[in-house]
């Protein structure tokens, strides 16, 4: 059986993006982790399903699977390459799509730059619906982790977020904290964990611990998710530059109940062909 794909990245946070529009998805969690691997297999952080449509008013069902097999809800990165690539194989020559996700309706738009802007949506706050255990909806939050008290803010931008202030990301201990955040019992259904140091009203530096893919070089809905953490503590004004390791993206909001904009490129590497066994 051979699959054929198209690997992509987004910020050097990297896709293997498969069209499932014509032939039904089949692949188990342990082929997604052998394709995975980036010895003996693609390497991808997040692999990509283009599906069709399950309701009316959408163009795309979109799923995405990580590193680890576990299908997840959302992927800000992994959006804007999903709207390159329905583009550029032909899927639509719409320069807007509307794509059905575990998390909800989004909102891809490519712009005449060759950028890619998303409406990622409302960005969650109830503890319940992050899901996050706690008894207050407060911006800033405890969490204990190795025997330290840090001070996060969590919320769900269609997946879950913990974020906390840093003084600075290169000396953050991302390795050490991050896959401890990611399994704390108070996140039941686990977390991607942002690092964000704030450099001005307008700018940030970012690194994110992704649920089951570890440390990423970007973070699209980790970007998204620091920035209204920021806006929530009062730090940060209603459009901040996002610098990661892989690149910088743009994030807009304008406070609780609007939806968040991202904004960064799409990047297509190579096209291939897998035998699968």
């Amino acid at each position: 059986m051979q699959l054929r794909f198209t690997k992509m990245h987004g910020l050097g946070n990297d896709f293997v993006v498969v069209d499932a529009t014509r032939t039904p998805f089949a692949l188990d969690a342990v082929r997604i982790r052998q394709l995975a691997d980036r010895h003996c297999g693609i390497g991808f952080d997040q692999l990509l399903v283009v599906e069709p449509a399950t309701q009316a008013g959408v163009d795309f069902r979109y799923r995405i699977f990580n590193a680890d097999g576990g299908e997840v809800e959302q992927c800000g990165n992994g959006a804007r390459c999903f709207a390159r690539f329905v583009h550029d194989k032909g899927l639509s020559a719409k320069r807007e799509i509307r794509v059905e996700t575990r998390a909800g309706i989004i909102a891809p738009r490519l712009e005449d730059d060759g950028q890619v802007t998303v409406d990622m949506g409302v960005p969650v706050l109830e503890p319940a619906q992050i899901p996050f255990v706690s008894d207050s909806c407060a911006a800033v939050q405890p969490l204990e982790v190795d025997g330290q008290t840090l001070a996060i803010t969590a919320l769900s931008m269609g997946n879950p977020h913990a974020v906390q202030v840093v003084a600075s990301v290169d000396a953050a201990a991302v390795a050490e904290l991050g896959p401890l955040i990611e399994s704390h019992p108070r996140f039941p259904a686990r977390v991607n964990a942002g690092f964000m140091e704030v450099v001005a009203a307008d700018r940030i530096r970012l690194r994110v611990y992704e649920r089951g893919a570890g440390e990423t070089l970007a973070c699209g809905t980790g970007a998204c998710a620091a920035v209204v953490a920021g806006i929530l503590r009062g730090l940060l004004a209603s459009s901040v530059r996002v610098e990661t390791r892989g690149g910088e993206l743009q994030i807009a909001w304008q406070g609780p109940g609007t939806p968040v904009l991202m904004t960064g490129p799409a990047v297509t590497v190579f096209e291939g062909e897998a035998e699968l066994a």
